[in-house]
């Protein structure tokens, strides 16, 4: 255990770069968890953990739950209050980040055209909407997520903590043009979500696997190419005024009549 004291100091300097940079995130295979929750959830997990940043306060109130973070991790570090609220990413700090090393997760869509359910991510940008659809698509048993590459990181501290430790446990594999990916797996049935009256209601598919609905940019939708590339159109039926709906809250019914 080491103690820091100065905002100056190397370890804080690279919590600081992997909260506000993507770029930074991939280039060192890091990135940061905050929060006692997902920090054990990435134990939990199996997360390699190379370095715990904790408060006095935090150790004392969480003596177990610390005890277990420190056990697992390559280095821990305490700071007082005010330097852990100088690197926290949240209003209230609860005293506890872990720095964690990136998650290779390409293994699991080997079998992808033998089965399973899927959702597939084009050009989502907002942490929060993500980490909330990753914390739907595991609550629900997805069995993998496909990404634009352009889609949010999915290692934003906002898409972490609100994914509430999917992040760690789900399947996630990014691709750089989604339509060339639906081409190399021909047996999987794909359904673009979209805004469209003539298109099939949802509640009306029966989803055979393997196959996968895919949800669209918060402003924009599916892109027309990828829109293409599907086999399927459909839709979420709605009866008041609002023209669509959130892409998180979407993306929870499309999943739900996915997978029930």
């Amino acid at each position: 255990m080491k103690t820091l004291t100065s905002k100056d100091n190397a370890q804080i300097k690279n919590i600081l770069k992997l909260k506000k940079s993507a770029k930074y995130r991939r280039q060192s295979g890091c990135f940061i968890a905050e929060g006692l929750r997902v920090c054990v959830d990435a134990v939990l997990s199996g997360a390699e953990i190379q370095a715990l940043f904790v408060t006095k306060d935090a150790i004392e109130k969480n003596s177990d739950a610390y005890n277990t973070l420190s056990s697992h991790a390559d280095e821990t570090f305490v700071l007082s209050s005010a330097l852990f609220d100088y690197i926290s990413d949240t209003q209230t700090p609860q005293g506890f980040l872990c720095v964690i090393k990136t998650l290779d997760k390409s293994a699991y869509f080997d079998k992808i055209d033998n089965g399973g359910k899927y959702l597939v991510l084009d050009n989502v940008q907002d942490p929060n909407n993500l980490g909330t659809i990753l914390r739907s698509a595991e609550a629900f048993g997805v069995c993998g997520v496909i990404m634009s590459d352009d889609c949010c990181d999915i290692y934003n501290p906002k898409v972490v903590r609100g994914s509430m430790g999917a992040v760690f446990r789900l399947a996630i594999l990014s691709v750089s043009d989604l339509s060339v990916w639906f081409a190399e797996h021909p047996t999987l049935n794909t359904y673009a979500a979209v805004v469209d009256k003539d298109a099939v209601k949802v509640n009306e598919i029966a989803f055979e696997p393997p196959c996968a609905v895919v949800i669209g940019n918060e402003g924009n939708g599916i892109r027309q190419e990828t829109a293409a590339a599907c086999n399927h159109k459909i839709t979420i039926p709605m009866d008041g005024k609002a023209e669509s709906l959130n892409a998180s809250a979407a993306a929870a019914i499309l999943i739900w009549e996915m997978v029930k």
